[in-house]
């Protein structure tokens, strides 16, 4: 299905071309000015030096050929040379039609689809989820699943942190801890137990501790540096270590990604890119890619246009051990291997910009991909407290995000209960599923690059542009809907009129514009343009509803119409929460 800004630039560049100008003049676009017309196209005005004309002249000329055209109500030529555009009513009632029948309501898929790799989730194993990974996590799933909408094979990865030195300061608090362990006997030879020899809350107990301790124990530190270069060089026995803490972590996290509604589908770790490390190493250090300084092995990947300083990127420590970057260009070989993707993506905090451009000038030096892949990091701000600064507890520490969501919830569950009479377990789950959308929403509707302020009163209000209020306009068609299946009528047999009045029309407008805003939001990766769409289409909704007698219309062709509008309206809208990553309950 076209969409209509496309079916209507046609209809323009063609009466551009019948008046003997270029035809990329016609280009329409959504008015500025809604309170004079619908679209509006400018190309006589860009078009007047070239055709030795005033752009009224050119307006006018083009005006009198598409008032001919039946899908427009009025034409208007405006001095100094617009051209203003209002649809008709029986083209916008068609319109609908086509959305009701189209699979993806007209969104049609990409032209040339692509494999992409996402890396978006960026935890540290044995340590308990926090703020801090909300943002990654809920960014990259609303863009997973848009891409996926759009017809693209896309994949999550986790891609956890589970090769660094955090490893290594466990297994050295492991080793005080419990000594007598078979891990930590060199003589041993058999078979390592196959259940851990600790628990996830151990665990969570033992890391804060052993990065304390490192902090002013020198020896200690060290000790627990040569256990992460031994690690990192297959020891046997501290690989069976991490294959247990691996086995308690992604059991944990999965649950707390599930608790977002995140669901990644690879769970892939930094060490799972080891085994194509060394080989990549040394094929660098052979074609005179990676050069030695100082002890260590560096690439460099400066160039002569740079604006700043781009430092060379390190890719083996002179102790032999591997770091960020490298794990990174691991990742993108296995990437080659085992997706083979077109584009790989990766949500992080926007402070690791330097890192993700040596990163990728390495790739592109060492030809660690196809030419045409594209790289991108989408960096993301802060999230902070009505301080200003980065979110914290009341007591100064980082919030956990499983307490966070329990917060949200807890919050939408007084607000639910405040002033109705519920059934206390119905009220808990609504509260759950609203208190995500809070949550999601007031971060997506914020362009991902920019800070923004966790405000627990204003995600939470039931008004304004927050995730409950689009939650209460999808549950309130849900209950019109109900009500006219009670009736025993069948919407079906009924179609889409022209708009009885002007607040239908600009609700017909406004699911018109959701093919475009789709395609835009995949282009550019912007979770924020599908939450700037539907506050809008909510908005016309609820004015449409408050203006219009649906139920008791009497005219059961008009009021069938009316039932068909709301079910587009409620697939469009429930489509885009759940390219958002949330939904919506059945009563609120």
């Amino acid at each position: 299905m076209k969409k209509i800004l496309d079916e209507i630039t046609e209809v323009v560049s063609k009466a551009f071309k019948e008046c003997g100008y270029d035809e990329k003049y016609g280009k329409v676009t959504v008015s500025n000015r809604p309170d004079l017309c619908e679209f509006q196209c400018n190309g006589a005005m860009a078009c007047a030096k070239e055709a030795h004309k005033a752009p009224f002249m050119i307006a006018d000329e083009i005006k009198a050929v598409l008032d001919k055209e039946a899908m427009f109500e009025t034409v208007d030529s405006v001095k100094p040379g617009f051209l203003n555009i209002k649809m008709a009513d029986v083209y916008m009632a068609n319109y609908m039609k086509t959305m009701l029948t189209e699979e993806h309501f007209g969104v049609e898929n990409a032209k040339n689809p692509r494999t992409i790799v996402i890396d978006y989730g960026g935890a540290n194993v044995a340590k308990p989820l926090h703020v801090g990974h909300l943002r990654p996590a809920i960014i990259g799933e609303s863009i997973k699943r848009i891409l996926r909408y759009t017809g693209n094979t896309v994949y999550g990865d986790v891609h956890l942190g589970d090769w660094g030195l955090q490893i290594g300061l466990i297994i050295t608090e492991l080793k005080r801890r419990k000594p007598e362990l078979p891990y930590f006997d060199e003589s041993f030879t058999g078979e390592y137990p196959s259940e851990p020899p600790f628990t996830l809350a151990d665990l969570e107990e033992i890391y804060p501790a052993a990065s304390a301790e490192s902090k002013k124990n020198a020896e200690y530190k060290k000790e627990a540096l040569e256990i992460t270069n031994e690690l990192q060089n297959g020891h046997r026995a501290y690989t069976a270590i991490l294959k247990h803490i691996l086995t308690l972590s992604h059991a944990d996290l999965k649950k707390n990604y599930g608790n977002l509604n995140v669901i990644f589908d690879l769970w892939k770790g930094e060490s799972d890119a080891q085994p194509y490390i060394p080989d990549m190493i040394e094929d660098m250090k052979k074609r005179g890619i990676a050069e030695e300084s100082d002890g260590a092995l560096i690439v460099k990947v400066a160039k002569d246009d740079d604006k700043r300083e781009i430092p060379p990127c390190i890719i083996q420590k002179s102790d032999g051990a591997a770091l960020y970057a490298t794990t990174d260009l691991g990742t993108i070989i296995m990437r080659r291997e085992e997706q083979n993707p077109d584009a790989i993506i990766y949500v992080v905090d926007k402070r690791q910009e330097l890192h993700f451009v040596q990163v990728f000038r390495t790739t592109r030096k060492a030809g660690l991909v196809r030419d045409d892949v594209e790289l991108t990091h989408i960096g993301f701000g802060t999230m902070n407290g009505k301080d200003g600064k980065p979110f914290k507890t009341r007591d100064g520490g980082v919030m956990r995000l499983e307490n966070m969501i329990s917060d949200i919830a807890d919050e939408m569950y007084k607000k639910i209960t405040e002033n109705h009479t519920v059934d206390p377990e119905e009220a808990k789950k609504t509260a759950k599923i609203v208190g995500l959308a809070a949550l999601k929403y007031g971060d997506l509707s914020n362009q991902a690059s920019k800070d923004y302020v966790f405000d627990m009163d204003r995600f939470t209000s039931f008004e304004g542009n927050t995730g409950p209020y689009l939650l209460y306009s999808i549950v309130r068609i849900k209950s019109i809907l109900a009500k006219y299946a009670e009736t025993g009528k069948n919407a079906a047999d009924y179609e889409v009129l022209a708009p009885k009045n002007k607040s239908e029309k600009e609700l017909m407008l406004a699911l018109a514009n959701f093919q475009g805003m789709i395609e835009n939001a995949a282009e550019e990766y912007a979770p924020h343009k599908v939450c700037a769409y539907i506050y809008e289409l909510a908005n016309k909704f609820n004015h449409f509803y408050h203006e219009t007698k649906i139920m008791s219309e009497e005219d059961e062709k008009v009021q069938g119409s009316y039932i068909r509008m709301l079910e587009l309206t409620k697939g469009v809208m429930e489509t885009c929460i759940d390219l958002l990553g949330f939904e919506a309950p059945e009563r609120m």
